[in-house]
């Protein structure tokens, strides 16, 4: 997963299609084995979720192409061997403005302090409430209505993961588990909506959003980042 965002981050400037990238994202997972976990998953039509400025996930790609000044989130899903991996990054298109750019770093940064956070024996409640405390301290403000989740021979298992609540909530992480843990910040107020596409989730307000996910590990001195280089 770590090597395809790494490919497309490599390709994400003005002018490019979010199809293209799509496109460049299943070749060189089928080239490495694997195949997209998010193709066909629910009837979704793509390999890559790619979402722009206000969508906050599932944007579906096509036609559309980059334009300077945006930010895009690229969402990917591979399944190797039976087992399914969950990665997400959010990229600028050229030069962005100075809220876009403090929201990728925002967003990066909790997601970081979260992971720092978990270990086996420490509460689910206290990676998400150390999510909500960075985001909330920067004046943004965490997505409510979709989460982040277990993962292995399923894309989605449990348990949910919330980015934000109670630090003494959820249940105890245990050694051996592995979990897909994905803030999604937006620069103005937490509400979202769903497109007319029934997929595209973007903010209620217009205002820009990122994502930042990894695959982890629970180990007893923390985590295995699995989706990192």
């Amino acid at each position: 997963m770590a090597e395809t965002i790494q490919l497309l981050a490599t390709h994400v400037q003005p002018g490019v299609k979010t199809a293209d990238l799509d496109a460049l994202a299943e070749d060189f997972i089928l080239s490495k084995g694997a195949r997209p976990s998010f193709k066909g998953y629910r009837g979704y039509p793509a390999t890559a979720c790619i979402s722009i400025d206000e969508e906050v996930v599932h944007g579906i790609p096509g036609s559309r192409c980059l334009q300077e000044g945006q930010i895009v989130s690229i969402d990917l899903g591979a399944i190797y061997d039976g087992w399914h991996g969950d990665s997400s990054a959010t990229f600028p298109v050229g030069e962005v403005s100075e809220e876009k750019r403090k929201l990728m770093d925002v967003t990066r940064r909790s997601l970081e302090v979260g992971l720092s956070r978990a270990k086996a024996g420490v509460k689910l409640g206290a990676v998400s409430n150390a999510i909500q405390q960075v985001v909330e301290a920067a004046g943004f403000s965490v997505v409510r209505d979709m989460v982040g989740h277990g993962i292995g021979r399923n894309l989605h298992e449990d348990p949910q993961i919330p980015h934000f609540g109670p630090p003494d909530l959820g249940p105890v992480l245990k050694k051996g588990m592995v979990l897909a843990i994905e803030p999604m910040v937006n620069a103005g107020g937490f509400a979202v909506v769903q497109k007319p596409d029934g997929w595209t989730i973007v903010t209620a307000d217009g205002s820009p959003s990122a994502h930042f996910e990894h695959t982890v590990a629970v180990t007893d001195d923390g985590v295995d980042i699995l989706t990192k280089l």
